[in-house]
């Protein structure tokens, strides 16, 4: 594993995996978050999101947390293991609200400074309608690169394989 992507819905914990694998691994890790948003919540545009990640993907070694659906076309070319968290909704909608809570005034270590954690409804009903929307076309798009994707449908799966790595 050189070049691996960490994909799932919002707060299955995407980001606190990708730390913890790039440390275990010895990976760069880029978060998608920090790549979209500047400070003040202002979304980058989708050329220079692009160009960012045509900067990245061309190296020898990386790990790219975020699914951003938008973009896996620029990436899955070159990603060679996939991750997948596949958790259940109810699990990552708890997840989200306690990152929330956590992090409320402050921005979290994975978001660029100047992004403060906050509740955004769109957000919120967008992670509750993930299965009838979003995880639809993730699937689509992953369709190909099946052979790369390691799917977990729970936290304790994941720990199974991170304490066999």
């Amino acid at each position: 594993m050189r070049r691996l992507l960490v994909i799932g819905p919002c707060g299955a914990g995407k980001s606190t995996l990708s730390t913890a694998l790039g440390k275990k691994l010895g990976l760069p890790v880029y978060h998608m978050d920090q790549l979209n948003w500047q400070p003040g919540w202002v979304e980058s545009s989708k050329n220079e999101i692009r160009e960012k990640l045509a900067a990245i993907v061309v190296k020898e070694r990386w790990l790219i947390d975020g699914t951003y659906g938008g973009t896996l076309a620029e990436r899955l070319p070159y990603a060679d293991t996939v991750i997948y968290l596949d958790y259940p909704i109810a699990l990552c909608v708890k997840r989200l609200l306690q990152r929330i809570w956590t992090y409320r005034g402050r921005s979290r270590p994975d978001m660029t400074e100047g992004c403060p954690e906050r509740l955004d409804i769109g957000f919120l009903f967008y992670l509750i309608r993930w299965n009838s929307g979003p995880r639809l076309r993730t699937e689509a798009r992953l369709k190909g690169h099946e052979a790369k994707v390691i799917r977990f449908r729970s936290p304790q799966e994941l720990n199974l394989w991170l304490n066999a790595l």
